[in-house]
Protein backbone atom coordinates (compact mmCIF):
# COMPACT_ATOMS: atom_id res chain seq x y z
CA UNK A 1 0.00 0.00 0.00
CA UNK A 2 1.42 3.41 -0.88
CA UNK A 3 1.90 6.31 1.52
CA UNK A 4 -0.59 8.55 -0.28
CA UNK A 5 -3.36 5.98 0.08
CA UNK A 6 -2.54 5.34 3.74
CA UNK A 7 -2.37 9.06 4.52
CA UNK A 8 -6.02 9.40 3.44
CA UNK A 9 -7.25 6.46 5.53
CA UNK A 10 -9.28 7.36 8.62
CA UNK A 11 -7.50 6.57 11.87
CA UNK A 12 -10.76 5.27 13.33
CA UNK A 13 -10.73 2.09 11.21
CA UNK A 14 -7.23 1.20 12.31
CA UNK A 15 -8.01 2.18 15.90
CA UNK A 16 -10.84 -0.36 15.95
CA UNK A 17 -8.43 -3.06 14.73
CA UNK A 18 -5.90 -1.99 17.37
CA UNK A 19 -8.57 -2.19 20.07
CA UNK A 20 -9.67 -5.68 19.04
CA UNK A 21 -6.06 -6.86 19.03
CA UNK A 22 -5.33 -5.41 22.46
CA UNK A 23 -8.55 -6.70 24.01
CA UNK A 24 -8.09 -10.16 22.48
CA UNK A 25 -4.77 -10.34 24.30
CA UNK A 26 -6.28 -9.20 27.62
CA UNK A 27 -5.47 -5.49 27.40
CA UNK A 28 -7.82 -2.56 27.84
CA UNK A 29 -8.94 0.43 25.81
CA UNK A 30 -7.62 2.75 28.51
CA UNK A 31 -4.14 1.28 27.98
CA UNK A 32 -4.50 1.76 24.22
CA UNK A 33 -5.55 5.39 24.73
CA UNK A 34 -2.59 5.90 27.08
CA UNK A 35 -0.11 4.52 24.54
CA UNK A 36 -1.50 6.55 21.64
CA UNK A 37 -1.67 9.62 23.87
CA UNK A 38 1.98 9.18 24.84
CA UNK A 39 3.00 9.06 21.18
CA UNK A 40 0.77 11.88 19.90
CA UNK A 41 0.27 14.17 22.87
CA UNK A 42 -3.51 13.79 22.53
CA UNK A 43 -5.55 13.35 25.68
CA UNK A 44 -8.52 10.97 25.65
CA UNK A 45 -11.00 13.70 24.67
CA UNK A 46 -8.96 14.90 21.69
CA UNK A 47 -8.27 11.33 20.53
CA UNK A 48 -11.98 10.45 20.71
CA UNK A 49 -12.77 13.58 18.71
CA UNK A 50 -10.36 12.52 15.95
CA UNK A 51 -11.91 9.06 15.90
CA UNK A 52 -15.46 10.43 15.80
CA UNK A 53 -14.60 12.88 13.02
CA UNK A 54 -12.81 10.16 11.05
CA UNK A 55 -9.61 12.19 10.82
CA UNK A 56 -7.21 10.72 8.28
CA UNK A 57 -3.65 9.73 9.17
CA UNK A 58 -2.09 12.78 7.47
CA UNK A 59 -4.19 15.25 9.47
CA UNK A 60 -4.00 13.18 12.66
CA UNK A 61 -0.21 13.24 12.74
CA UNK A 62 -0.07 16.84 11.45
CA UNK A 63 -1.95 17.87 14.61
CA UNK A 64 -0.01 15.53 16.91
CA UNK A 65 2.90 16.65 19.03
CA UNK A 66 5.10 13.58 18.72
CA UNK A 67 6.76 12.50 21.96
CA UNK A 68 10.50 13.30 21.82
CA UNK A 69 11.23 9.73 22.96
CA UNK A 70 9.41 8.29 19.93
CA UNK A 71 12.82 8.04 18.26
CA UNK A 72 13.60 5.30 20.81
CA UNK A 73 10.98 3.06 19.15
CA UNK A 74 12.99 0.59 17.10
CA UNK A 75 12.67 -2.89 15.69
CA UNK A 76 10.58 -4.46 12.98
CA UNK A 77 6.91 -4.11 12.23
CA UNK A 78 5.35 -5.98 9.32
CA UNK A 79 8.84 -7.09 8.32
CA UNK A 80 10.17 -3.54 8.00
CA UNK A 81 12.77 -1.99 10.31
CA UNK A 82 11.35 1.22 11.72
CA UNK A 83 14.78 2.84 11.66
CA UNK A 84 14.94 2.38 7.88
CA UNK A 85 11.60 4.04 7.06
CA UNK A 86 12.28 7.30 5.26
CA UNK A 87 8.80 8.77 4.86
CA UNK A 88 8.01 10.80 8.02
CA UNK A 89 4.28 9.98 8.05
CA UNK A 90 4.85 6.27 7.50
CA UNK A 91 7.43 6.27 10.28
CA UNK A 92 4.91 7.81 12.71
CA UNK A 93 2.26 5.27 11.70
CA UNK A 94 4.73 2.43 12.24
CA UNK A 95 5.68 3.88 15.62
CA UNK A 96 2.02 3.60 16.59
CA UNK A 97 1.80 0.06 15.16
CA UNK A 98 4.86 -0.98 17.17
CA UNK A 99 3.52 0.47 20.42
CA UNK A 100 0.20 -1.33 19.96
CA UNK A 101 2.05 -4.57 19.16
CA UNK A 102 4.06 -4.25 22.36
CA UNK A 103 0.88 -3.52 24.35
CA UNK A 104 -0.87 -6.55 22.88
CA UNK A 105 2.13 -8.73 23.74
CA UNK A 106 1.90 -7.70 27.38
CA UNK A 107 5.10 -5.67 27.52
CA UNK A 108 5.22 -3.55 30.70
CA UNK A 109 3.80 -0.04 30.20
CA UNK A 110 6.99 1.68 31.42
CA UNK A 111 8.94 -0.11 28.66
CA UNK A 112 6.32 0.65 26.00
CA UNK A 113 6.45 4.32 26.97
CA UNK A 114 10.25 4.26 26.93
CA UNK A 115 10.44 5.35 30.58
CA UNK A 116 13.79 5.06 32.27
CA UNK A 117 15.66 4.00 29.12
Amino acid sequence: MDVDKISKMPVNGVYQAYLKKVERKGGSESDLVKVIGWLTGFDSKVLKSHLKNETNFADFFKKAKLNPNAKLITGSICGVRIEEIEDPLMKKIRYMDKLVDELAKGRPMEKILRSGL
